[in-house]
């Protein structure tokens, strides 16, 4: 049954001579056009008027390819109208831009979505989101696979076609998970399931590379089903298809949505066993993997009880360049959680962060400070870091290192007065004064904090 509105949303579109689809288009377009000139005495009634044109082509469309075409061609009769409006277009289903429903919807920086060609013409010119007027801080276009599959729901609810667009780059793929050349993501899959070790190889290389070229690969690759797939791979004796199966994984988890998915899958024990045990390309790969797993903190405690700090200390001990950033990236993160720290404490971390630390060709001085002084929050954490002499390198970091550096430096020299005050007598020797008063005066508001009760306790020390 139609409703009242809907009649007269076509007697109106009658007396204003907007018989065809067309016509209600252009109309549409040259209110756009006007609104973007601003003009604030008549902003108001044209946003009415917008918020009109759009209600009477939401009630002219259909949806369908073929039924648009014909509505440019030909004025609807009322049975046409009729018929349509009875089928009423949700106003998430409508690009903002051309009020189409979309086939194609991908998601802006802003957060905005939008069919994929009509913001790709306006981005042409524009950075900015059409509908917020914000700067856009990059044009990348996301898929927006649950609105689609909503409006391709709705479609085959209405009777209507369902849209065959399924896009990667803008363009139309030649077959429904087409990725790379001839394969498929379905057909890579099939692979990795293979008893060919050479199959097993290609399909982790190309999934690999896949995730590691395109956002969209990383949520199509997880669509699919690949994850459980690489995760039983995990357990393979062949060294190449572990790295790969490793580092697909650490490609797809860059997407937030997908690191549950990885962990879901059981993969964090195959990690770790790989991060003990696999090659030193593998042990880099997996310790990265569990520095993107662990930025969801309630992923941070599994990681730690299923037992990845001690080969991540080990591989800060042990391992290439590369290996132990990696191994630091991924520390920092799990010793966020407090119950990490007496982990990490007792599986030796101090020692090796402070060599970093004081290892000024190693490039990780201010990693190894964010880690020590985040183990200074604990008990055995400070109790560890006190049994070294600690208080020479930070004497070398107060006079040359990072705002950000030493302001946890100077927590990490707080936190050992409160257990042992001859760590401040012996900074005070070396002229740690000076440098906190020059963190009083321009630290960060963090660090004048800590450098002011530093400086009280110094007073009192210098004093007894």
């Amino acid at each position: 049954m139609v409703s009242s509105r809907e009649p007269k949303n076509r007697r109106l579109a009658n007396e204003l001579q907007l018989k065809t689809l067309a016509e209600l288009e252009a109309e549409v377009h040259a209110l756009q056009n006007l609104m973007e000139k601003h003009n604030p005495e008549v902003d108001g009634s044209l946003e009415q008027m917008l918020d009109l044109m759009k209600q009477m082509k939401k009630a002219l469309l259909v949806g369908s390819t073929e039924r648009v075409t014909a509505l440019h061609e030909e004025p609807l009769s009322p049975s046409d109208t009729e018929s349509i409006c009875a089928t009423m277009i949700p106003d998430d289903y409508l690009c903002p831009i051309s009020l189409e429903i979309m086939n194609d919807p991908v998601i802006i920086a802003t957060g905005q979505t939008y069919e994929r060609a009509n913001i790709q013409k306006w981005l042409e010119e524009n950075r900015t989101c059409p509908k917020t007027s914000q700067v856009l801080a990059h044009t990348t276009l996301t898929p927006n696979f649950v609105l689609r599959s909503l409006i391709n729901q709705w479609r085959e609810a209405n009777g209507l076609e369902i849209s065959a667009v399924d896009s990667i780059s803008g363009a139309a793929h030649n077959s429904s998970n087409s990725c790379s050349g001839d394969s498929t993501i379905d057909e890579l899959i099939a692979k990795l399931s293979s008893r060919q070790i050479q199959d097993q190889r290609a399909a982790t290389a190309e999934l690999r590379l896949l995730a590691k070229n395109s956002a969209e690969n990383r949520i199509r690759i997880a669509e699919a089903g690949a994850i459980p797939h690489l995760v039983a791979l995990l357990t393979t004796h062949d060294v190449e298809v572990l790295e790969n199966a490793i580092t697909a994984l650490l490609n797809v988890s860059i997407h937030d949505h997908i690191k549950g998915l990885v962990v879901q899958a059981g993969a964090i024990p195959h990690i770790v066993t790989a991060l003990k045990y696999g090659s030193m390309k593998a042990r880099e790969n997996a310790a990265a993997t569990l520095f993107s797993l662990s930025t969801v903190n309630e992923h941070k405690l599994t990681i730690g009880a299923l037992g990845a700090i001690p080969p991540l200390v080990d591989l800060l001990k042990h391992g290439s360049p590369q290996g132990k950033k990696d191994a630091a990236s991924a520390l920092f993160n799990l010793l966020i959680y407090q119950g990490n720290k007496p982990r990490a404490v007792r599986a030796g971390v101090v020692k090796p962060i402070i060599a970093l630390m004081s290892n000024s060709q190693a490039g990780m001085r201010d990693e190894a400070v964010s880690i020590l002084a985040l183990l200074s929050t604990h008990e055995e954490g400070r109790r560890a870091i006190s049994r070294i002499s600690l208080v020479p390198a930070l004497m070398s970091i107060f006079h040359d290192g990072s705002p950000r550096t030493k302001e946890n430096a100077a927590a990490i020299l707080l936190a050992l007065v409160f257990d042992n005050p001859q760590h401040l007598t012996t900074a005070g020797r070396l002229g740690i004064k000076k440098h906190l008063v020059d963190l009083v005066q321009s630290g960060t508001e963090r660090a004048k904090r800590k450098a002011s009760r530093l400086l009280e306790h110094l007073a009192m020390l210098q004093a007894e």
